[in-house]
């Protein structure tokens, strides 16, 4: 019997702009329900690989397969398909939309999806009260602190319960002590789905949490020793 492909493979992946080249030679497998986290210095490649994987930008030479599709082979539409159903996003700034609630906010992958709305209400209202959330859902993000509001931007990606989660630094804007609860949440809720989750961070308390660190140095990438 054939074994699926893993969720994520890059060969050879390179990446360049008018700038230079920021990416050379990338080849990474990554397994279903994987926790990998991705370092290294400011500049240094992170989020430009997420957005590779994320077919948010393409590379310029090497393939790239995700959930065993190239994605070079994709059109934009296609890519544009793939991220709406397969993958969920996490970042720095928590891009909840101001003008809609929390629940509303977190519904909205649903609604890509075209997710019922019984069953949309239902699937929210439980991922809120596994966050202890559950009498934030119809204020709005502003009147949340920042760590609420990364909670919520962790639902919307989850609820529609993608195959893999990409997140980029999405402690970055939060204080120690909240950064390390949203990390173990973020953590807990796709290894609980079986997500495989990608994240790009310069927090050192994530690394305990990781199943694998990998650094990138020199526009390469490498395994990270302890």
């Amino acid at each position: 019997m054939q074994a699926d492909p893993p969720p994520i493979r890059l060969t050879d992946v390179s990446k360049a702009y008018d700038s230079g080249v920021i990416l050379a030679d990338i080849s990474l497998e990554v397994r279903a329900g994987e926790f990998v986290v991705l370092v290294g210095r400011s500049g240094s490649g992170k989020s430009t690989l997420l957005n590779l994987i994320g077919g948010l930008d393409v590379p310029s030479s090497g393939e790239l397969q995700l959930l065993g599709q190239s994605l070079t082979a994709l059109t934009e539409e296609q890519r544009s398909k793939i991220r709406c159903h397969d993958l969920g996003f996490v970042f720095q700034f928590f891009n909840l939309i101001p003008t809609l609630t929390v629940i509303e906010n977190i519904k909205l992958p649903l609604a890509l999806n075209s997710v019922g709305k019984r069953e949309a209400s239902a699937r929210s209202q439980q991922l809120l009260r596994d966050l202890g959330m559950a009498d934030c859902g119809k204020r709005f993000p502003e009147e949340l602190s920042g760590g609420e509001q990364q909670r919520i931007a962790i639902a919307r990606a989850v609820i529609h319960r993608p195959s893999i989660v990409l997140a980029d630094e999405p402690t970055g804007n939060l204080d120690l002590e909240t950064a390390k609860d949203v990390l173990s949440l973020l953590d807990q809720t796709c290894r609980a789905q079986g997500t495989t989750l990608v994240m790009a961070t310069h927090s050192r308390e994530v690394i305990g949490l990781a199943d694998r660190v990998l650094t990138i140095v020199n526009t390469r990438l490498q395994e990270a020793t302890s």
